[in-house]
């Protein structure tokens, strides 16, 4: 399975999370004998984030890959509450900002390309509009062959 994972939070809260997530992820295998797909993934992530419900780690992961060939979109708040979507999901504090541009520009069937400067509009208007949210982002792009990733940077005043 190709599968993504990135998010948005403490980044110490990001890192431990990582770490204990890919130790998951390796037990699995072990387990099951085969990879995690990008769905088992959410559900594991999300029980991990749930368990710490009354002490959570600030962390807003984002899963992107590929389910049985169709693309596969998840995200959660901090306590494991998931949200799948085919079209996009947003994460962080510019989320509803992020949306809007998204739900404006997105559309079916669109190339790399494409989505790469939808994401890009998406992110470079919510990080204007939203100080807390940080003086870049890297945009990963996923298709079926390859993920290509770029980095953006956002006005530094």
């Amino acid at each position: 399975y190709q599968r993504r994972v990135h998010g948005v939070g403490l980044t110490t809260d990001c890192q431990t999370v990582s770490e204990k997530l890919r130790f998951r992820a390796k037990l699995y295998s072990l387990r099951e004998e085969r990879e995690l797909s990008p769905k088992v993934l959410s559900s594991v992530f999300s029980n991990m984030l749930y368990e710490r419900r009354f002490g959570p780690w600030f962390v807003e992961p984002v899963i992107a890959g590929f389910q049985d060939g169709k693309p596969y979109l998840y995200t959660s708040d901090l306590i494991g509450a998931g949200s799948e979507d085919p079209r996009y999901v947003t994460a962080g504090t510019c989320a509803e900002s992020m949306h809007g541009v998204c739900e404006a520009m997105w559309r079916p069937g669109m190339n790399a390309d494409e989505l790469f400067e939808t994401i890009s509009q998406a992110f470079m208007a919510a990080l204007d509009r939203d100080c807390l949210s940080g003086l870049g982002v890297t945009v990963v792009v996923l298709t079926p062959d390859r993920a290509v990733t770029r980095k953006l940077k956002a006005r530094g005043d």
